[in-house]
């Protein structure tokens, strides 16, 4: 039952967020966004759901359960999502899975933009965590985390990249 919940917890909202992100995407790419050639979102897009799988896993294999630690990372795992929803919430229709920036657009410095440069890359290390606390899944959990978390700051460098050029450019890269 417990593997189930966990499931629940953590797919249910990734297949939200796709779907969030795949309508953005359109409207973004009729607006001109054009997407770097060099962007990780293959690999990660693999690994991300791949990791939360693995979790599930040795939680079952474990027969992990409700604990105390468990109550501490949904805490952590629900603080996240909320940071995350903050970050997406603030984006609007800009808010993707993918880097696209339309032509001569902004970097936005409102709502957790104010204080992070990359709240939603903070969100996912605080999900991945959280969710590895939920299921009592130490080694799956560290890898996961570890693994996106690099693929986090090769994804971070193709943002900023991204964004300083459109700030001061229309044309490609």
């Amino acid at each position: 039952m417990f593997p189930l919940c966990l499931l629940t917890l953590a797919f249910i909202p990734m297949l939200l967020e796709a779907a969030r992100s795949a309508a953005n995407e359109r409207k973004l790419r009729a607006a001109g966004a054009v997407e770097p050639e060099d962007d990780v979102i293959g690999i990660m897009q693999v690994v991300y759901p791949a990791g939360f799988l693995a979790m599930i896993v040795e939680a079952w294999w474990k027969g992990s359960g409700w604990g105390s630690a468990a109550t501490l990372g949904a805490i952590v795992f629900g603080s996240a999502k909320a940071l995350k929803y903050w970050a997406i919430a603030t984006l609007g229709e800009r808010w993707t899975f993918r880097v696209l920036v339309p032509p001569r657009s902004q970097r936005i410095v409102r709502g957790p933009y104010v204080w992070l440069r990359h709240p939603n890359y903070i969100a996912v290390a605080g999900e991945i965590i959280g969710f590895a606390v939920v299921a009592g899944a130490p080694l799956t959990g560290t890898l996961a985390a570890a693994g996106f978390g690099v693929l986090m700051l090769m994804r971070i460098k193709v943002e900023e990249r991204a964004l300083q050029h459109s700030e001061f450019s229309n044309q490609n890269w």
